[in-house]
């Protein structure tokens, strides 16, 4: 029973978590196009994006980050998967938790540019991060799939289908700055 109910605060924390990691590099994008208005309209912006971030951030993303991890280490220990993880059956398991590592060094890649933002220092144009952005789509759709399907996926249609993914995500990147540069006076 107390499995049921870790596993539950997982998933609740894995959705608050997924909910900043998505919205914070929108308001990073927001706040580096800031950069093209005039004064004083462009301080304006950008404190009030630097005042929207910091508690998505410090109030929601890293706490939710956090428990995440705790939770799903709770859950991993009294799952009983631990001992299988290094074995077939255990195979889905372990590319998840490689996953997740990955995604949470996009995290940390994501508090570094809001560190540089909140110093004003933007090293990064908005085209470069709506592509970031799409980061923790591709991670989510890939841990979802191994956790729903685990051994039903080959790994061979999962890596074709993550590919396909990626190619659809940075086509509708570059046919939105299309749409965008036409749109522009």
């Amino acid at each position: 029973m107390a499995y049921s109910y870790l596993k539950a605060v997982h998933i609740i924390f894995v959705v608050t978590w997924f909910a900043g990691l998505f919205y914070m590099p929108r308001l990073f994008i927001y706040n580096v196009e800031a950069n093209e208005q005039p004064q004083p309209g462009q301080d304006l912006l950008h404190r009030q994006f630097i005042k929207m971030m910091k508690p998505l951030w410090y109030g929601i993303t890293w706490p939710s980050a956090i428990i995440t991890l705790i939770m799903g280490l709770s859950v991993l220990l009294t799952s009983g998967w631990a001992p299988v993880l290094f074995k077939p059956e255990g195979f889905w398991l372990l590319l998840k938790l490689i996953l997740v590592l990955f995604l949470y060094a996009y995290h940390y890649s994501l508090h570094r540019i809001f560190k540089q933002q909140t110093a004003g220092i933007y090293k990064y144009t908005s085209d470069q991060l709506r592509m970031w952005n799409e980061v923790a789509t591709i991670f989510l759709v890939a841990i979802v799939m191994l956790v729903v399907v685990k051994k039903e996926i080959s790994v061979i249609w999962g890596l074709v289908g993550m590919l396909l993914l990626i190619f659809i995500l940075m086509l509708a990147i570059r046919i939105y700055k299309r749409v965008r540069t036409r749109k522009k006076p």
